[in-house]
């Protein structure tokens, strides 16, 4: 699979999912494969560096390659030619559809494609807290 696109509607505003979704504090309560996420400046920006460790122990590093504020960014893996693209629009003043969208490069294979269960975690966890 060389890509794969995932929406899902989340009832909260835009400014609120996005902070969520760039915080790295956050990724391990709805990624299940990753255990901890950190970056070296804050508030993350164009070219924010992103590690996060898997279960496995294994880390991975990407690069904000693309970023508007409350509206989308892209993170790549440049190792392995991986990108994912956040894209978030509002619904309506206290909802926003979240578009995740996952890529390799010419070549390459999606290793691990997120499925619609991760987002669904996602929505649960920022839904109910």
């Amino acid at each position: 699979m060389k890509s794969k696109r995932l929406v899902i509607q989340i009832n909260k505003p835009v400014a609120e999912v996005f902070s969520f979704v760039i915080n790295p504090k956050n990724t391990p309560k709805w990624i299940d494969s990753i255990t901890q996420e950190e970056i070296n400046e804050s508030p993350p920006k164009l070219g924010t560096i992103y590690k996060n460790q898997n279960r496995d122990g294994g880390w991975a590093e990407y690069e904000m390659t693309a970023f508007e504020k409350n509206k989308m960014f892209v993170m790549s893996n440049k190792a392995s030619a991986y990108h994912v693209k956040y894209a978030l629009t509002p619904v309506n003043g206290n909802s926003t559809e979240l578009e995740y969208y996952e890529w390799v490069d010419s070549g390459g294979e999606i290793k691990e494609p997120f499925t619609s269960k991760i987002l669904e975690k996602l929505k649960n966890v920022m839904e109910t807290r």
